[in-house]
Parts: structure tokens; C-alpha cells; sequence
């Protein structure tokens, strides 16, 4: 496997769902436009509950894959910043 270029691995393993679809929620709130990050999760739900949060968020997967025991993909934030903090 070569995973693109990405910009924070995010390692999800031994979460239950949903803490793994509001982690990603949570780095992706806080990155900016064009943030790339690398998720990797055990959770059997994740495979399903991921790619449907970055669809519905207007997100991008620029990679998805299963293997047995783990979901691993990449996702590209889409459109504004991270926040200011003010």
C-alpha cells in the first residue's frame, strides 16, 4: 500500500464507533482548506460511518481501503479554514 502525501495520521484503532467519525469531525473542524489526513480504525463500523461523514460534510476521500481488521483511508478537507480562536 502507498498512501498519498497527507498531513496528520490520525490513529483510530481500538476506538468504538462513534468516537471514530467525531475524531475525524473534531481534526477536520480544525484544519484548513486542502488539510489532508491519514485515518486508520478497527472499528467494523468505521468503513461505513467515515466515508458517509466526509460525503455529507463536502469532503474529499482520496483513499479508502479495507483490510481484515483494519479501515484505513485518507481525507482531504474541503473549503474554509480553521478557526481563528477569537
Amino acid at each position: 500500500m502507498t498512501t498519498p502525501p497527507h498531513d496528520l495520521y490520525l490513529d483510530l484503532r481500538g476506538l468504538a464507533c462513534p468516537l471514530p467519525v467525531l475524531k475525524l469531525r473534531k481534526a477536520l473542524l480544525n484544519a484548513p482548506s486542502r488539510y489532508r489526513i491519514l485515518v486508520e480504525a478497527t472499528d467494523p463500523l468505521a468503513a461505513i460511518d467515515i466515508p458517509h461523514h466526509i460525503e455529507q460534510a463536502g469532503h474529499r476521500l482520496i483513499l479508502s481501503e479495507t483490510e481484515p481488521g483494519l479501515f484505513r483511508c485518507v481525507v482531504e478537507k474541503v473549503g474554509g479554514t480553521a478557526p481563528t480562536g477569537r
